[in-house]
């Protein structure tokens, strides 16, 4: 039997990056999986929901069609997010703020919160199951700048709300575990606007020399730990940041600027 056979994953942000690698990967381990994203998905692996992670409504809509259709839940990969730019505290607006926080921070939450349901739902029924909420922060989450305010903010809250949601779940016994991955430069889409003012292969050389490893993540170096942290290879792990920034964060931090000076 595949590893996960015979489980149920949501990849939240599963249209593009290191959602859609993760959600190929745990198909390919034998999980049944649903893409939930606002984008269209139309090469997603799994079958697609339309979703609004910011959405309260939108979570209580996705976890009832899950468990309607496939009866059970056993991994959530809040993976959606968006970079909110690189304001600061001074030139960051209310609006811009508030919208990041409401996708990074709050859409978390919700998945969290929902996912958390589900599972119960799922051991209840089916005593053996275990769940696995694997949230996607960033070293930003980690370290900060002058700069990126809403980001980083956002992504540090994902941090601590992860090893809050392990903790309740450890003291409630449920069998749940909740851990973060905080990655470095990774060559998705949240990189755009560096390719397009100085291509692709340009923005990554650079991007890259920024860790000490010599290059930027592929998505699907990303997933491999999303994979571990969703099986029960790492069944001992909750409430863990895992780091996977090609060495960045173990040295003095290095600003990654927008484009090359």
């Amino acid at each position: 039997m595949s590893e996960l056979s015979e489980r149920v994953a949501i990849v939240t942000g599963g249209a593009s990056g290191i959602g859609a690698a993760s959600a190929r990967l745990l198909q390919d381990a034998g999980a049944t999986v649903i893409v939930a994203d606002i984008q269209d998905a139309k090469d997603a692996v799994g079958r697609f929901v339309r979703h609004d992670v910011a959405s309260e409504e939108s979570w209580k809509a996705l976890l009832a069609d899950v468990l309607g259709r496939e009866g059970r839940l056993d991994i959530l990969v809040n993976n959606a997010g968006i970079s909110g730019g690189s304001g600061n505290v001074e030139t960051t607006t209310v609006a811009d703020w508030q919208r990041v926080q409401a996708i990074n921070s709050d859409g978390v939450f919700l998945g969290c919160k929902y996912a958390i349901d589900g599972m119960k739902k799922t051991t209840a029924s089916k005593p053996e199951s275990k769940g696995s909420i694997v949230n996607i922060s960033s070293i930003a989450g980690l370290v900060s700048g002058a700069g990126s305010i809403a980001y980083t903010a956002s992504k540090g809250a994902v941090r601590l709300l992860t090893k809050s949601v392990a903790l309740y779940c450890a003291e409630k016994k449920y069998a749940i575990r909740c851990n973060s991955v905080h990655p470095g430069g990774v060559d998705t889409a949240i990189f755009n606007p560096l390719w397009q003012a100085v291509g692709h292969e340009q923005g990554k050389a650079f991007v890259g020399s920024r860790h000490p490893i010599g290059r930027m993540a592929e998505p699907s170096e990303l997933a491999e730990v999303v994979l571990w942290l969703a099986s029960d290879r790492s069944s001992f792990v909750t409430g863990a940041e895992i780091v996977a920034d090609g060495g960045i964060t173990s040295g003095l931090m290095r600003r990654m600027p927008l484009a090359p000076s």
